[in-house]
């Protein structure tokens, strides 16, 4: 009768906690751009966090330690974009001068004769024809989908207000909801509790940080590599890939589309093309197979190999949002299992 007992009790808590994993997916799902904006918020909390602490421990109020923060974040913002604004400006006006009808043709020419001289067995007059098809649907649809333009822009500038604000409340009251989130766990685990919460922060800020740490290696390769090439401009392309390689798949592009663009601008042809588009895959490559494996592993002490397998996983399985949480999840979960089952083994906290 006992037996029977325990075996319903074992089976309703287990339906228990399935139906509310369940519930939490769904709701998650129908708030996922919400949810976005606080992981967005809570990896910039992670970056910050350790300066807002290192004040708060020599004495500042963390109210005034998280504004003097945000000030120099506002600060180095507004310099970086008073300085980028103008040479942004100035090569969109020389973009604008050299892509005419005149030009484009001539640039079909060239591709179409180094097909020919290159690559003898694809049809360069068939290819360029393409290019000169691709080329203006591209700018046709960029006029059709101007309103979606101006929407993305409108969006931006929201997650521009949202982030930080959530970002500010979180770095303010991080032990108030650490307390909060604590509180709801029975009272013989609230040490325990807060002891695996503060663990699983500072795993993954040091996971946030080897993750900045490596887009701003991609940054300085990229421009290092392009003023080899003499491409002009290069610390800023260079700035502008370190940021775009924040982003899974989008890295490549973000970084390299100014590149080429500016190189053309610069000689007037695709004379640099081969090398821009060499430089790229040589930096892309080593840093996938090599240093952001490397760099992920001594953060999160998991396996170069497995932060690969990771990352291929959560691409598969949610996109860029998947690769972008799949080393963190990994790391919230490994960090609670080993401290659950220490604290199983050496002091019993769980009962079975």
């Amino acid at each position: 009768m006992g037996s029977e007992e325990n075996r319903t009790k074992v089976i309703f808590r287990s339906a228990l906690i399935i139906a509310i994993a369940l519930f939490a997916i769904y709701v998650s799902y129908l708030f996922i751009d919400l949810i976005f904006l606080v992981i967005i918020s809570l990896l910039i909390a992670f970056i910050f966090n350790p300066v807002v602490t290192f004040l708060e421990n020599h004495g500042m109020k963390r109210f005034l330690a998280v504004l003097i923060v945000f000030a120099l974040i506002g600060v180095l913002v507004v310099l970086g974009i008073s300085f980028m604004i103008p040479k942004i400006a100035s090569q969109f006006n020389l973009l604008a001068s050299v892509i005419t009808k005149e030009n484009i043709n001539k640039l079909i020419l060239q591709i179409q004769a180094g097909i020919s001289d290159y690559i003898p067995f694809i049809d360069a007059a068939d290819f360029a024809a393409k290019i000169e098809e691709f080329i203006s649907t591209f700018f046709l649809t960029s006029v059709n989908n101007f309103t979606q333009i101006i929407g993305g822009i409108v969006s931006a500038l929201a997650i521009m207000i949202i982030v930080p604000f959530i970002t500010f409340f979180l770095l303010k009251d991080n032990k108030k909801i650490v307390k909060g989130i604590v509180n709801l766990v029975p009272n013989k685990y609230f040490e325990f509790s807060f002891y695996v919460i503060d663990k699983i922060s500072k795993q993954l800020g040091k996971y946030v940080r080897g993750w900045i740490l490596d887009a701003f290696i991609v940054g300085f390769l990229s421009g290092v590599g392009l003023w080899i090439l003499g491409i002009k401009n290069s610390a800023t392309i260079g700035l502008i890939a370190g940021i775009g390689h924040l982003i899974p798949y989008f890295g490549p592009v973000i970084g390299g589309l100014p590149a080429i663009l500016i190189s053309v601008i610069q000689f007037g042809d695709l004379s640099k093309l081969p090398e821009i588009l060499i430089m790229f895959t040589i930096i892309y490559s080593s840093d996938s197979g090599y240093i952001q494996p490397n760099i992920f592993s001594k953060t999160t002490d998991f396996h170069p190999l497995l932060i690969i397998l990771l990352i291929l996983m959560g691409g598969q399985l949610l996109g860029i949002l998947g690769m972008l949480l799949a080393v963190p999840t990994a790391t919230v979960l490994k960090t609670a299992a080993k401290e659950l089952y220490f604290g199983y083994k050496n002091y019993k906290i769980i009962r079975v």
